[in-house]
């Protein structure tokens, strides 16, 4: 008994100590079922549920005007982003001009109309991706090119009353009304396009957080520390890039703070503020760590392939989800390393591999899965597709030990694996695929 005892005491010390030294018992990212609707309370996003800090370790898409960003607004790579890396928000980036832009089309073929119904469809997309999976998502209205707001500022007003009517209901959703306004773009004129937009979103969605961009490329937060808005529910955004922003911009950052105005990094990258060019990791670092260290919420640029040294998928993959150490740039291994890492799941070790897997057919086009459970795992994955490669597989998460497929096709082939895993922080580490099975479907 007294062996048992001192047994005990010394794992209890040993957990104690390793939760101290990873964080990993409390994450700092968790989803809508944890935080619920979020709030703004001092200079800290909050959550509505249980009053703590809520901080958002997200992604940007880059402009899901072009096809090195809308192909990556989909469920499974949500779920990518989520599960295997911790992350538990993404921005929708669209761009207001440009080629298909949602204010000028440039060159594109379409009328503006359809151009505009094709972005707000990717948007869709995306708020029902996120919010399938627990995410917290923000509709980014992309200012760029047309440097202040107010030049489109009617149409900035019509989209945020769609869309803060369309998804009023939602608890994840959060508003950016203007990304980097720039080309001598003042704090005055942004106020003033914020004071006439925000009313509209606030008609139709009175808790929501709305972001407000700020002068010089989302950078001069201490600027509007002097002067902020007056609205309830409202933040700041400040953008950097850690090749080129370095401890002038993290001064910037400590007096906004010290003034008390809330910020959210809404975009930042390891590389030049050109997107391109050198990365550093030991400037992000310390960004990363100053923001953390204010419970500050950040979104890595961008979730693309495209060949430049910002994006976090390598330059040609053409996987569009499921993406393994291969498949990121070196700036993504990076980012997603150190996510996982602050949310605390790089201390949690894998779960064994599933065994006992066994499959049986059913009524009405229906299959029933069992398998042996295991002692470590938190709940189990079930892969399935009908062919060998798990091309467009379907997945189903449960906690049990058994599931049922349904409305399965009669005649066909269905190939079958599973694996286990374990929740940390705000993802799940998985174990390795069991073997895989097949069934034919008879019924």
């Amino acid at each position: 008994m007294c062996k048992k005892l001192m047994r005990d005491i010394i794992i209890t010390c040993m957990l104690v100590i390793a939760i101290a030294m990873t964080g990993s018992i409390k994450a700092d990212a968790s989803g809508v079922s944890d935080y619920g609707a979020l709030k703004v309370s001092g200079t800290k996003l909050v959550s509505s549920k249980t009053g703590e800090n809520a901080v958002l370790r997200g992604v940007s898409t880059h402009g899901i005007n072009w096809d090195v960003g809308y192909p990556y607004i989909s469920r499974e790579a949500f779920s990518t982003l989520k599960d295997n890396y911790g992350v538990n928000a993404v921005r929708l980036a669209m761009y207001t001009t440009e080629y298909y832009g949602y204010c000028d089309k440039a060159g594109a073929g379409e009328s503006q109309d359809t151009v505009r119904k094709t972005l707000k469809d990717r948007i869709d997309t995306g708020v029902k991706a996120a919010t399938e999976l627990d995410m917290y998502v923000i509709i980014d209205w992309h200012v760029l090119n047309d440097q202040n707001p107010n030049k489109y500022k009617k149409e900035a007003k019509a989209f945020f009353k769609e869309m803060s009517s369309k998804y009023s209901s939602n608890d994840n959703v959060l508003y950016e009304i203007c990304n980097e306004p720039n080309g001598g773009t003042s704090w005055s004129d942004i106020t003033k396009y914020a004071k006439e937009v925000i009313p509209v979103i606030r008609k139709n969605d009175p808790d929501a957080v709305i972001i407000v961009g700020t002068p010089t490329w989302s950078q001069d937060v201490d600027v509007a520390a002097e002067n902020p808005l007056s609205f309830d529910n409202v933040m700041y955004t400040l953008h950097f890039y850690a090749a080129t922003h370095k401890d002038s911009y993290r001064d910037k950052l400590k007096t906004a703070i010290s003034k008390g105005l809330p910020v959210m990094v809404t975009e930042y990258g390891l590389s030049e503020a050109s997107g391109a060019g050198n990365i550093d990791t030991g400037e992000a670092n310390k960004w990363l760590n100053l923001l953390d260290e204010n419970g500050i919420s950040y979104f890595a640029w961008s979730l693309s392939n495209k060949d430049e040294s910002s994006a976090l998928l390598k330059s040609g993959t053409s996987k569009k989800s499921g993406w393994g150490s291969s498949d990121l740039s070196k700036a993504g291994k990076w980012v997603f390393s150190q996510y996982k890492k602050r949310n605390g799941m790089a201390s949690v070790p894998a779960p064994a591999k599933v065994t006992g897997l066994k499959l049986k057919n059913a009524k009405s086009r229906k299959m029933v899965i069992k398998w042996n459970a295991s002692l470590d795992a938190g709940g189990y994955q079930v892969a399935y597709a009908t062919n060998k490669k798990f091309k467009k597989a379907k997945k189903k998460t449960v906690t049990n030990t058994t599931c049922t497929l349904k409305k399965l096709k009669k005649k066909k082939t269905y190939y079958v694996k599973l694996r286990a895993y374990k929740k940390a922080g705000t993802g799940k580490v998985f174990g390795k695929y069991c073997a895989v099975k097949k069934i034919k479907i008879k019924k």
